[in-house]
């Protein structure tokens, strides 16, 4: 059955309405017109969950592991999950997927947990370069595998729609730890299996 009423909306401190007006009458446009009234209110909602990610510590996510693994040892692997985040540099979209593997040592985590991860450092303002170095060393932090692997694929609107104007173009960052980064064997096989090898 469905509720009667919707969930009341964040209030949105009236400085914060000032500062999206003010970017609104800065483009050219007026803040005061009908389809502007309630954009501040809308803007700032969407910015607080776009960052949302800040709110808690994507950690949390890998505290809950599994031992009885029935002597499974080789890669768990993730890929093609997507995200959203916003670059920290001109606070436009990155838009990819992403590609979480890990060797397990003795524990493992519920698969969704991974894409949490991600999504926990995604929902922030970033570069991905980091979210990608972020989601390896929270995988390989807490859940202490023998490797961990993260490939990140995106396309970035402060390229694509602004400035150079160049759509369609993606940027790939890698992070590897343990194996992974040691054993070139290894590498090839988890790179191969994420469809980059």
């Amino acid at each position: 059955m469905m509720p009667d009423t919707l969930p009341p909306k964040a209030d949105v401190p009236d400085d914060v309405q000032d500062a999206i007006r003010t970017l609104i009458r800065w483009t050219g446009d007026d803040p005061d017109r009908e389809g502007l009234l309630d954009t501040p209110k809308r803007v700032a909602r969407a910015w607080k969950e776009y960052c949302s990610g800040l709110e808690h510590d994507p950690a949390l996510h890998l505290s809950r592991v599994f031992h009885e693994v029935g002597g499974y040892d080789e890669i768990v692997l993730l890929k093609d999950i997507p995200f959203q985040s916003h670059c920290e540099h001109h606070m436009a979209p990155i838009t990819g997927k992403a590609a979480i593997a890990y060797l397990p040592d003795q524990k493992v985590v519920g698969i969704s947990k991974l894409a949490r991860v991600l999504h926990g450092y995604a929902r922030r303002l970033q570069i991905q370069e980091r979210l990608t170095a972020e989601v390896a060393a929270c995988i390989w932090d807490n859940l202490e595998p023998q490797g961990v692997a993260v490939v990140i694929e995106a396309e970035h609107g402060c390229m694509t729609g602004r400035g150079v104007r160049t759509p369609g173009v993606g940027m790939i960052t890698s992070r590897l730890h343990g194996c992974f980064l040691e054993d070139h064997r290894s590498r090839k096989e988890v790179m191969a299996l994420m469809g980059y090898g």
